[in-house]
């Protein structure tokens, strides 16, 4: 008899998360990367011009964007969080209003046709590039192909943008994600979790995997409610149009090196080695 997910007992081993991938701290909030730090404003000279653009990085949660455009801006903190709601964004109906995963990440101009941005002209112009990039032909077609709507596949981007080590992961994450919803499987990602408890960790405990929350992919069948971030057009790709394979499991064992299968009993010694690699990486005491 096929078993979609292993006994209770053995399921605190599964981590499909890319595990190793080193954090960015930007802005004062921890930013998942795989590459480098992308800076956040663009000056105009070195001699501490005001910017003139505002760079959002690929996988930012819109908590982080709100921060961004708040200091870009001198604004008080959380001025930004509180003009969502005035800012008349072109959101699709299942997003129910919260633009995450349509903040686009981009640069953007702080200043148009002579016109000072504001936080709301600067969400608005995020989530026009996102409807721009996201409601064309390729999109729509892939989502279809894939039996779900646009919104849908922009959720699938955001877990792929914050689990895949690489862009060349990206494919065989989404494809991870799309076989474990076909088998009636618990997507059990662990950036879901971090999601639901606001942070970036490398790290998920058992008791993390029990918490009561939509966005806790182990307790919680089928996508979470809303996406995790703001995914770029490599996780969207991904996402219309995974590879294909069988895989189930994955983990990332150290740097560069991520493992895919579709056995359980690999997967486990995967995740062996990764714990032995990162004891052995742990400074003595």
């Amino acid at each position: 008899m096929y078993q979609n997910t292993p006994p209770r007992s053995t399921r605190s081993a599964i981590r499909l998360t890319r595990r190793g991938r080193f954090a960015l701290i930007a802005t004062g909030a921890v930013v998942a990367g795989t590459a480098v730090a992308v800076p956040l404003l663009t000056l105009e000279s070195e001699q501490h011009a005001r910017p003139t653009s505002l760079v959002i990085p690929e996988g930012w949660r819109a908590g982080q964007v709100y921060d961004a455009v708040d200091k870009v801006l001198a604004l008080p903190a959380g001025s930004t969080r509180r003009s969502v709601a005035k800012a008349g964004l072109k959101l699709p109906n299942d997003a129910d209003g919260n633009p995450e995963g349509y903040l686009f990440p981009a640069t953007y101009p702080l200043e148009s046709n002579g016109r000072k941005a504001t936080p709301e002209s600067l969400l608005a112009y995020m989530v026009d590039t996102a409807n721009k990039r996201f409601n064309g032909a390729p999109v729509a077609a892939g989502a279809q192909r894939n039996a779900m709507n646009v919104y849908q596949a922009v959720t699938i981007a955001s877990i792929v943008q914050a689990e895949a080590a690489s862009k060349a992961d990206m494919g065989k994450v989404a494809r991870v994600i799309f076989n474990r919803l076909e088998r009636g499987m618990p997507l059990q990602m662990d950036s879901t979790v971090n999601y639901a408890l606001n942070r970036a960790s490398l790290r998920t405990s058992v008791g993390d995997t029990r918490i009561d929350n939509p966005y806790n992919s182990y307790q919680r069948m089928g996508l979470p409610p809303t996406p995790i971030d703001n995914p770029g057009e490599d996780a969207m790709r991904a996402a219309i149009s995974p590879p294909p394979g069988d895989w189930l499991y994955f983990v990332t064992v150290k740097p560069g090196d991520t493992r895919f299968t579709a056995d359980f009993a690999q997967h486990q010694r995967n995740v062996a080695e990764f714990n032995a690699n990162q004891k052995s990486a742990s400074p003595a005491r």
